[in-house]
């Protein structure tokens, strides 16, 4: 009976928990909508979600995302496109392949890598690959498409691989 008791008290400091980062989710997309709906107010919702620039410290300024809701989709696409087949190639090598002395090294760095901080392998992606593509192919900036997706794709790369070998 003590053991049942204890399941259920856990259940419940799940659910108070679970309940509490929701609440706390609630508030945060809740503080977000008050503070972003004076801005129809001065432009129209399709002004907004299809508009062409972003430019909200200019006089009169622009509030167009549509270009952003674009560039998004093509990072994920490319990202997609990259991490996919390496995420599961990597898994099938790991699984069915590689040696047992290989797998028991290569498993662990995978696990690891996929803990790797966005903001640290964005901060690598600004500081050594945009200058890099920069140099490489003569552009205005390094910080472009193909550098996004690469790195999108490196933060993806590890979890897929973790995931499809599991």
């Amino acid at each position: 009976m003590q053991r049942a008791l204890k399941e259920v008290v856990i259940k419940y400091v799940f659910f108070l928990f679970a309940s509490i980062s929701i609440f706390i989710l609630g508030l945060i997309v809740a503080f977000l909508f008050r503070e972003g709906i004076p801005i129809f107010g001065v432009v129209s919702v399709k002004d907004f979600l299809f508009g062409g620039e972003w430019y909200p410290t200019f006089s009169p300024p622009s509030f167009g995302i549509w270009p952003l809701i674009v560039g998004s989709l093509i990072v994920t696409f490319f990202a997609t496109v990259i991490a996919v087949p390496l995420g599961v190639l990597s898994a099938v090598y790991i699984s069915e392949i590689a040696p047992p002395l290989i797998k028991e090294i290569l498993k662990p760095v995978i696990e690891l890598l996929a803990g790797l901080p966005s903001v640290v392998l964005g901060f690598f992606g600004m500081v050594v690959l945009a200058p890099w593509l920069q140099d490489t192919f003569d552009l205005p900036t390094g910080l472009n498409i193909v550098n996004a997706s690469v790195m999108l794709a490196l933060m993806a790369v590890p979890t897929i691989s973790s995931i499809s070998e599991d």
